[in-house]
């Protein structure tokens, strides 16, 4: 069994990434239908919840059926940090997450996310003006270091751990790689295998497939593993890895009824969550995903991103179901 203060997490847990524009309630209760052990929501600007910026705090949504979850929040500045992690404690989510490791440009260049990798005595500081102002258990999701030459993470693991950080997932990629090139997932088993660390530590990068996940899991001794990208149209995975981690056996794809369904209860929950409309369009970024490898698929895509009320795109669905409900997916 896995701790992070008063949580109990199943041996090996598998995590959901917290993704922009991607993990939001709607995303992460089907991602917990299908096996996900804990979740995060989207990252959180703490400036933004300061501002009462109404995007920053729509992400704090989080619900009962969830748990247990994490709010992740990122910044470059102390006092907002410790400011947000208060407004974020009012919600009552299971841990507080703070974000070293979002490579993007607009972040970094405002001195957060992966850009406090240069300056890891500001990390230290950030965390501890977080660890103060809650109650909450903090954890940290990172990245290798800035680039290749200034990998830092033997560092920052220890120096985290120090202060009071209850787990660390780590990204096996540097900020330099943004998400290209192989993540090196031996600098994480370095970190694990060093006889100070004591907290939890996860990695993250590359995990697309129960066969890799199980390779990972006996090569790298980690605690747990957070999967992103690969579960985008693909909540499945979760449960595939654990079914192919009890039996040694891979699960059948999902069919064309698992994906019509999955596409359904994401949008319902997306309307209940975000209003009709908006829900509509912001699951338009979903549908391709979700239908992903079926030939002559162009015209019935264009009528889920095109069409505008909900009767039609259930519609929609069942001719989807209807037409191809005899398609092998391998």
């Amino acid at each position: 069994m896995v701790k992070i203060g008063n949580i109990e997490l199943p041996d090996f847990p598998l995590l959901l990434a917290p993704m922009e524009d991607v993990s939001d309630p709607p995303f992460r209760r089907l991602c917990k239908l299908h096996g996900a052990d804990m979740m995060y929501s989207e990252f959180i600007s703490s400036e933004g919840l300061i501002r009462d910026a109404m995007k920053s705090r729509q992400k704090l949504d989080i619900f009962d059926y969830e748990r247990p979850v994490g709010i992740q929040i990122f910044g470059g500045d102390e006092e907002a940090m410790a400011l947000s992690a208060k407004i974020v404690e009012t919600v009552h989510p299971d841990l507080v997450d703070i974000n070293y490791g979002c490579p993007v440009k607009k972040v970094v260049c405002k001195g957060a996310g992966a850009g406090v990798l240069k300056d890891v005595d500001l990390m230290v500081r950030l965390t501890k003006a977080v660890i103060k102002s809650t109650h909450l258990p903090v954890t940290v999701k990172t990245r290798l270091g800035w680039d290749e030459d200034s990998i830092n993470i033997d560092e920052v693991a220890e120096r985290l751990q120090d202060i009071g950080v209850q787990a660390l997932t780590v990204h096996a990629r540097t900020r330099a790689q943004m998400y290209k090139g192989s993540a090196d997932w031996t600098h994480i088993e370095r970190v694990k295998n060093n006889p100070r660390i004591t907290m939890p530590i996860f990695g993250n990068g590359d995990i697309d497939s129960p066969q890799k996940a199980l390779e990972y899991k006996n090569r790298f001794g980690l605690d747990g593993m957070m999967i992103g990208r690969a579960a985008i149209g693909n909540p499945w995975i979760f449960n595939e890895i654990k079914h192919y981690f009890k039996t040694g056996e891979l699960l059948p794809p999902p069919t064309m009824q698992d994906r019509v369904e999955a596409t359904r209860n994401h949008l319902t929950w997306s309307m209940d969550w975000k209003g009709e409309r908006v829900g509509i369009v912001e699951m338009r970024r979903h549908y391709t995903n979700y239908f992903k490898g079926i030939p002559n698929f162009k015209e019935h895509r264009q009528k889920l991103v095109t069409t505008d009320d909900a009767e039609g795109l259930f519609k929609a669905l069942d001719e989807i179901q209807e037409v191809f409900e005899k398609f092998q997916f391998v």
